[in-house]
């Protein structure tokens, strides 16, 4: 429970903040063309409001709504979310929207995606000026990596080291996976020889199929803390042993034994005398001496002793960055996670691609289980980006569709009919509830059947 009210708050809170960031470009961007803006709320308010406050001389009313599925800014004279059709009905007046130039509203709509594209950029400098740039380098990771069944069939092999992609040497981990997405060859070291993996079209279709992961490196498991009263302690082991075997099956990786475990988790006789089936021998090294010991197991199968992370055993790269310099890296991290977000976008439109979309519950899992502010920060600015660019595109009822029937009226030297835009607006809608419906389905099916 207290997971999930982490991850939770964390949601709310960035989402929060990238609504306020949007929301507050097109209100910017009205007030400074003249154009009056009606209502300003996070969240929508059909039907009712939790909160709502006009102030005097103010054209402007602000508020909290109770429907948590983003927010609006009612800007006068123009066919938004409100659907308020008997204010299109009156002539135009000199503060509406409608009543300004095509260059003018264009700014006003698009001023939400500029917005949410600047707040990830700063996100991002700060976050490389506040804790820097730290990464591992493929090619020094001794253990190599340890592979999905499906990367497994298309040729890798564990413990397979990361060279090259189409030629292009892995430099960062975990960011090498994108680029063998997007590879036609890659090249790995095989005991001691290189050998060429060729990677299939639709390799990251075969991926989300299965829900599975790509690759994950693999460490040694050597324990660096021991929980009290739990199997492990029990078992007189001690922090720096190095687990090598469990039930004879050898385990020279932590990933080797959470493997053994989930198989011998999964065979276990439901009927079974309680803990009879949790008994294991564990092999380890201590100062060079190699022993057993028998290990009482908990219901989860687990020991209670943690592992050192991975970065533990590999060389980590560490990169600081001044203030001023940490701008033009948080704007190069910026644009290569929109063209990467892009680039993923063409597997939304299969069949593979529209299973594996997710609600607020997916959203939600994203963040860490623990506090953590650079990660929060993190799926921030990510989150900004995928907001920036969900709503540039042309699909009505969205900013990309307003944008797009304003181009359209430059082109043309006429506006769409006002009867076309409130359809336009209400098919839009219609489209986004039924993602949004679908989205948070595929959520639910996950939780209860998966």
């Amino acid at each position: 429970m207290e997971t999930f009210l982490i991850r939770a708050l964390q949601l709310i809170m960035s989402l929060s903040l990238l609504i306020l960031i949007h929301e507050g470009g097109h209100f910017l961007f009205a007030r400074l063309f003249k154009v009056r803006v009606e209502k300003f709320y996070m969240f929508f308010d059909w039907g009712f409001s939790l909160f709502k406050f006009k102030p005097k001389n103010s054209d402007t009313e602000y508020g909290i709504g109770w429907l948590p599925l983003g927010g609006y800014c009612k800007i006068s004279g123009m066919i938004d979310e409100s659907m308020d059709k008997e204010q299109m009905k009156e002539p135009a007046k000199p503060w509406e929207f409608r009543s300004k130039p095509a260059g003018q509203r264009f700014l006003i709509i698009v001023a939400g995606v500029i917005f949410n594209f600047l707040l990830a950029l700063f996100i991002y400098s700060m976050i490389l000026f506040t804790w820097g740039e730290s990464y591992m380098l493929p090619k020094d990771m001794k253990m190599g990596m340890q592979f999905s069944e499906v990367a497994q069939k298309v040729g890798f092999q564990n413990g397979d080291i990361l060279l090259k992609a189409d030629g292009e040497e892995f430099v960062r981990f975990p960011k090498a996976h994108r680029q063998i997405y997007n590879a036609k060859e890659v090249t790995v070291l095989r005991h001691g020889k290189e050998a060429k993996v060729q990677i299939p079209k639709d390799f990251m279709n075969q991926l989300m199929a299965a829900n599975t992961y790509l690759s994950d490196c693999r460490y040694p498991y050597v324990i660096d803390s021991i929980i009290p009263n739990y199997g492990y302690a029990k078992a007189g082991m001690q922090r720096g042993d190095s687990i090598i075997a469990i039930n004879g099956i050898s385990t020279p990786a932590f990933n080797d034994y959470m493997e053994v475990v989930d198989k011998l988790k999964a065979a276990a006789p439901k009927d079974s005398v309680k803990g009879a089936s949790r008994n294991v021998t564990i092999a380890y090294v201590r100062a060079g001496v190699t022993d057993t010991v028998k290990v009482q197991l908990d219901s989860l199968y687990k020991g209670g002793a943690f592992a050192y992370r991975p970065d533990h055993f590999f060389k980590v790269v560490n990169k600081e960055y001044g203030f001023f310099e940490s701008f033009p890296a948080g704007i190069t991290l910026g644009v290569n996670t929109l063209k990467g977000y892009i680039s993923d976008m063409k597997y939304v439109f299969t069949k593979e691609g529209a299973n594996s979309l997710g609600g607020f519950g997916t959203i939600g899992s994203i963040f860490p289980a623990q506090w953590d502010w650079q990660r929060f920060w993190e799926m921030t600015a990510f989150l900004s980006i995928i907001l920036a660019f969900m709503n540039i595109l042309p699909i009505p009822a969205l900013d990309g569709g307003h944008a797009i029937f304003i181009v359209y009226e430059i082109i043309a030297r006429r506006k769409p009919s006002e009867k076309f835009m409130e359809y336009a607006q209400m098919v839009g809608m219609f489209l986004l509830f039924g993602l949004l419906i679908w989205a948070n389905f595929n959520d639910i099916i996950r939780y209860f059947f998966k």
